[in-house]
């Protein structure tokens, strides 16, 4: 038994031999460094040529990024030496001078009609950016267009009697009456609308015999000036007046004003 615990110990002192070895070179590398380091960093300080301790690497210094020109000052370039070159063939009118301004200004149209193709073809695949589906611009959509506005127009103007009537202010003197008051009268009997006519100078009118000579009434209607032929409408609900406008109204455009300023909020029929 104590034969085999002597081989045993043998056995594991010669595995352990390796590592002792390299431990032990590790030491002798270090005192042989640290020697050298004393012997020529110490004593014999040979400068700064030779380093003695590692030195640190030196960071490159980063190069700033180019900086990104905005393209509104790119748009503002080209417009700038469009304008030159445009001066300089005028000015100096040489053949060189001519050719530059008409190939640059080329270029130029050549860049504006990428980006009218490109438009219309965002256009047509978007809806939401196609406005012509709102107000259309083709023969065929705009008269279909037009005739439902008509069909609604009619509609609000059927029974704008039973809510408003209509002050018409008019001269026996003024020219554009005469050509206004069978216009205001027409369209009145049509739809059935109350008009009550006011002179402004206290003469008569073969279309509105049954007129009022004005007492102010254009003041506190809120009419502005004293321009004839001019028609408000009268709201019977909240009591206030909505001037239609002055001078010469065709029957469509009368029926237009009417129907939008009772009918449409500002900002939503454009």
């Amino acid at each position: 038994m104590t034969h085999l615990h002597h081989l045993t110990a043998l056995a594991l002192g010669i595995a352990a031999l390796p590592a002792t070895l390299a431990q032990a070179q590790e030491r002798r590398d270090t005192r042989s460094t640290t020697s050298a380091d004393a012997l020529y960093c110490e004593e014999r300080r040979l400068g700064y040529w030779f380093y003695c301790v590692k030195p640190a690497p030196i960071e490159e210094p980063q190069q700033p990024e180019a900086e990104q020109v905005a393209a509104s000052q790119e748009l503002d370039a080209i417009t700038s030496e469009l304008r030159e070159l445009k001066a300089r063939a005028i000015l100096y009118p040489t053949e060189a001078n001519v050719a530059a301004y008409i190939r640059f200004q080329r270029a130029q149209l050549d860049r504006a009609s990428l980006f009218s193709d490109v438009w219309q073809r965002a256009i047509w695949q978007d809806p939401d950016l196609d406005y012509t589906l709102e107000r259309p611009v083709g023969a065929v959509a705009k008269k279909q267009w037009q005739d439902a506005r008509s069909a609604e127009r009619d509609h609000v103007m059927a029974t704008l009697s039973q809510r408003y009537g209509l002050f018409y202010f008019f001269s026996s003197t003024c020219g554009p009456c005469e050509v206004m008051s069978p216009i205001v009268k027409g369209v009145a009997d049509r739809w059935r609308i109350t008009v009550r006519a006011i002179s402004t100078d206290g003469g008569s009118s073969r279309h509105f015999p049954d007129y009022r000579v004005e007492t102010n009434q254009r003041g506190k209607l809120g009419l502005e000036g004293k321009a004839t032929p001019a028609l408000v409408l009268w709201d019977s609900v909240t009591k206030r007046p909505i001037p239609i406008g002055y001078g010469v109204l065709s029957a469509d455009e009368l029926q237009d004003r009417i129907y939008l300023l009772t009918s449409k909020e500002a900002g939503h029929d454009y």
